[in-house]
């Protein structure tokens, strides 16, 4: 798919072909249709990262707490998206040690109760051992500071999802 295609679909199939750029998010997409055409890839998800950005703090929060613990429940149940499954796999995030799957539940158990979401960073080019590390460095952040980093890896992870998506 093309940004030339993206541009021509109608609201529906744009919603149904960009719905899951951002986790569990389609409303995201929905919003941003009607600022086509987008004159590029960068522009697109500017809109995207836009609508997220302007949404009220609940809303915000619900698109946090749409993404999966890193090597969590959600992995185990085989409820992840798809997005989600391959960017844990490339991570090695599936072939965990038993000590490393435990290292990674605790950090989930304390972060998400420190802070009341799952923590979120863009896996894509790192290792477990550097993911593992960023994890337990960032429990020292406050809430404020968490939260916007949050969205900050959420807008990194859509912009690697779009070029995957669009030939750019």
């Amino acid at each position: 798919m093309t940004l030339d295609d993206v541009n021509r679909l109608d609201q529906a199939d744009f919603v149904r072909r960009l719905g899951s750029i951002i986790e569990h998010s389609p409303w995201i997409a929905d919003a941003t249709w009607h600022e086509r055409p987008f004159a590029s890839v960068d522009a697109l998800h500017a809109a995207m990262v836009g609508a997220l950005a302007s949404a009220p703090i609940d809303t915000q929060l619900a698109v946090i707490r749409a993404h999966p613990e890193l090597a969590g429940k959600a992995a185990i149940r085989g409820e992840m998206t798809a997005d989600s499954i391959d960017e844990q796999g490339s991570a090695g995030l599936t072939q965990c040690s038993p000590k490393e799957f435990a290292r990674l539940s605790a950090l989930n158990r304390g972060y998400n109760a420190k802070f009341g979401f799952p923590f979120i960073i863009a896996v894509k080019g790192l290792d477990r051992a550097t993911i593992i590390e960023r994890f337990a460095a960032r429990l020292d952040n406050d809430r404020a500071t968490e939260f916007n980093e949050a969205l900050a890896q959420i807008a990194r992870i859509s912009r690697l999802r779009l070029a995957q998506l669009l030939q750019s």
